[in-house]
């Protein structure tokens, strides 16, 4: 028999009985269209957090003293604006070297005390974050020699304090001191509390807080380099240069962002790759479907197949045209499936913010026919292979 002749059969066999196909190959569609939305969502959110990661500069170098919770870490361990001076001098890759000292603090609003991170910031503090200023302006260079007090603060807090009005040369009270505010800022990318920077948070000249602390101690130091490419070198040069500035006691934990950008693509491909065995779970479930179908099928058709082959249809035609049969429900379910799995995330797009786009793999589509139809032949063949070694006597006989 040829080719065609054993399709249609197949074909035919399979309209014969559509809701038991279309039933059978639910599971099917269910695990394509998983297997695309499944790398969508993990490419989609990876590509998010890996943006959200560099925004905040995957070119920095920050470095902060280790602190003992059991004692007092003595003065000259704690970094200072001599090292920041030093890295400036020193560091050949280094193109912006900034540092601040955080503080907690409470603000006065409407008779009641508020918390709010208080950060003193040095020069250049703006370029390594990125800060953009919403209103007003931000310190100049007056302002940093003068010890002025004005102050920036979040877009959040300024909200809450002052509400619809204009905030910038307004007066912002914390503990004893009264701040005049000159702008209102925000992070150029969102860093969830990531940053020193939170959500309500005020930002005043170090030479304000080096004033009234009497010391000139940074929480951080941080460094910028021309690109990332440098960050490795400047890594080690920081850590060597505060070492040689301080006593051989104290620790030092100079980090970067190609760390954390590392970490977050191997737990993004970890998640993703969760996932996917997941998804092949339950194409496995489903291939079992198809196969206790396909088997039920194989019973009930033993006449028809015994006449088949007592007009001499050939144990090959016989194995092809069953095996067909599993192939046609598991790549119609494959297609049905892969449609829906591309179409959700489409649909999705127009109801997401212009800058996040949701892409669409096109190996998970082909991986997912692929495995859809490989489930299918698989699980399809051992009802096939029983059909096909069916004798003719005994196959008429069957009731």
């Amino acid at each position: 028999m040829h080719i065609r002749e054993v399709m249609t059969v197949a074909v035919d066999a399979l309209r014969a009985n559509k809701l038991r196909a279309v039933l059978t190959s639910i599971g099917v569609i269910i695990g394509s269209a998983s297997i695309v939305l499944v790398v969508t969502v993990a490419l989609t959110s990876q590509k998010y957090v890996i943006s959200q990661i560099e925004a905040m500069g995957s070119n920095l170098v920050w470095v902060e003293m280790v602190k003992t919770p059991e004692k007092a870490q003595p003065l000259s361990y704690e970094i200072n604006m001599d090292d920041l001076e030093a890295a400036k001098a020193q560091l050949p890759d280094a193109l912006v070297v900034a540092g601040f000292k955080d503080l907690p603090m409470a603000v006065v609003v409407g008779g009641r005390t508020r918390p709010v991170q208080l950060i003193g910031v040095t020069v250049g503090y703006q370029q390594i974050r990125r800060l953009i200023i919403l209103r007003g302006r931000y310190f100049d260079a007056a302002d940093m020699e003068a010890r002025s007090k004005v102050s920036l603060i979040t877009k959040a807090l300024a909200d809450r304090v002052f509400g619809v009005e204009n905030p910038v040369g307004r007066q912002l009270r914390m503990g004893e001191l009264t701040f005049t505010v000159v702008g209102v800022f925000k992070e150029r990318a969102e860093t969830y509390g990531f940053s020193e920077l939170q959500k309500e948070s005020v930002i005043i000249p170090f030479s304000l807080i080096k004033y009234y602390t009497g010391t000139d101690v940074l929480s951080t130091l941080q460094v910028q380099t021309p690109g990332s490419e440098h960050v490795a070198v400047v890594e080690k040069q920081l850590g060597r240069l505060l070492k040689s500035r301080h006593p051989a006691a104290a620790e030092y934990n100079v980090q970067t962002l190609t760390a954390v950008l590392s970490r977050a693509k191997t737990i993004s491909l970890a998640l993703r790759i969760v996932l996917i065995v997941i998804v092949f779970i339950a194409l496995l479930i489903s291939g079992i479907g198809i196969m206790n179908i396909m088997l039920v099928t194989v019973k009930e058709r033993t006449r028809e197949i015994g006449i088949r082959k007592a007009i001499g249809a050939a144990r090959d035609e016989i194995m092809w045209q069953f095996l067909i049969e599993a192939f046609l429900i598991s790549g119609g379910g494959a297609v049905i499936g892969i449609l829906i799995g591309v179409g959700i995330p489409v649909i999705v797009q127009q109801l997401l913010p212009g800058n996040l786009r949701v892409p669409i793999s096109g190996m998970s589509v082909i991986l997912a026919f692929l495995v859809s139809c490989s489930t299918g032949l698989f699980f399809g063949w051992l009802p096939a292979r029983q059909a096909a070694a069916l004798e003719p006597v005994e196959s008429l006989r069957y009731e």
